[in-house]
């Protein structure tokens, strides 16, 4: 256990209205820190961070990582700002790209010249579709580098190379969590992911779509344990500057996914199979050696407690949004988010608290 974790200070979130970053923010507003918030809301909702808006150590800055960000003084910067699911990424590959290597390096700029720790959101999918199984973090990976996900998967892979760099040459204090298949409440509904997926074609009545025969794996860790190993690995010995796993080791099929989805909406819909998408992973599992000896981390929510949580949020979400005689409503992606959801106007970042 890391007991000497702080509990005062500045963060920075960049992708703090995503689905991470808005639970991440939470954590770190309840473990007494000052947080900015840091979104284009290109992706990121609202509706994620406006039950924060009240909170006097919380503001907001709309911003894209990809240009120069004002020189404010912060302690800690977590890096989670890029489209995270092959919908979104996809959708402007070239876009992807900049986030993934611009975005970096104005971020590590910034760390460097206010003297700031600086945590990259990496990914599973640096791995590709893995030779080695379960992925330890000495593997370095089966990539298609020019195939429709390499923007997010090489982009990714790009800003790690930038992140040692910067530890390297600048001295920066650097950290990098290479992240698993996550999920729970906040997930965006149409975000392409399996567990989304499954829940909300459940709710609706829906086939389930399974992607290939359904016997590809996941491993899917509930996203509280998931922030919890971001912010142990942030405040971890300056040494370990390396790539470290974050994940649930237990693996799940998609049908094993589908049967529990059912089993707890509740529901009887059958399953539908459409074709596998190029370069999706056969398998993903996580060595997390390191993380278990070096954070004193390793998941604790157990996968059917973690979707029971998701399936009641996303029907609670399901009866909020739906019109007394009409289907369900997603006010979700867009700039006009903000003004989509109850309560969404939250505060701006105050330019005096500039370095």
């Amino acid at each position: 256990m890391m007991n000497d974790i702080p509990r005062s200070g500045r963060a920075l979130v960049a992708g703090g209205a995503g689905f991470l970053g808005s639970h991440l923010c939470s954590r770190l507003l309840n473990d007494g820190w000052e947080v900015i918030c840091v979104d284009n809301f290109q992706t990121g909702r609202a509706c994620n961070v406006s039950p924060l808006a009240a909170h006097p150590r919380f503001t907001v800055m709309r911003h894209d990582v990809v240009d120069k960000l004002p020189r404010v003084r912060v302690d800690r910067i977590y890096n989670l700002a890029c489209p995270a699911s092959p919908v979104h990424y996809q959708a402007d590959p070239l876009k992807t790209l900049r986030t993934c290597v611009l975005g970096a390096m104005q971020l590590l700029e910034l760390a460097r010249d206010v003297g700031a720790r600086v945590l990259q959101a990496s990914t599973s999918e640096v791995y590709g579709d893995p030779l080695e199984h379960p992925q330890g973090e000495g593997y370095w990976g089966h990539v298609n580098p020019v195939g429709p996900r390499s923007c997010y998967d090489e982009g990714k892979r790009c800003a790690e190379t930038i992140f040692m760099e910067y530890a390297r040459r600048e001295g920066v204090v650097v950290k990098i969590a290479r992240i698993f298949n996550t999920y729970g409440p906040r997930m965006a509904p149409d975000d392409g992911r399996v567990v989304s997926n499954f829940i909300v074609q459940a709710l609706a009545g829906q086939p389930l779509t399974v992607y290939g025969d359904g016997t590809q794996t996941r491993s899917f860790c509930y996203v509280d344990d998931l922030i919890d190993g971001l912010v142990r690995l942030m405040e971890s010995p300056e040494d370990l500057a390396q790539p470290v796993n974050l994940g649930n080791p237990a693996e799940l099929t998609m049908l094993e996914m589908a049967d529990m989805v059912r089993k707890l909406t509740g529901s009887r819909v059958p399953l539908v199979h459409r074709e596998l998408p190029v370069d999706d992973p056969t398998h993903r599992c996580p060595d997390i050696t390191l993380a278990r000896t070096r954070l004193g981390w390793s998941p604790r929510v157990d996968p059917a407690e973690g979707i029971a949580r998701t399936v009641a949020y996303f029907a609670a979400e399901a009866k909020r949004t739906r019109p007394a005689d009409g289907p369900v409503q997603h006010a979700e992606h867009a700039e006009h988010a903000e003004h989509a959801v109850p309560g969404a106007s939250v505060r701006r970042y105050a330019p005096a608290d500039r370095a």
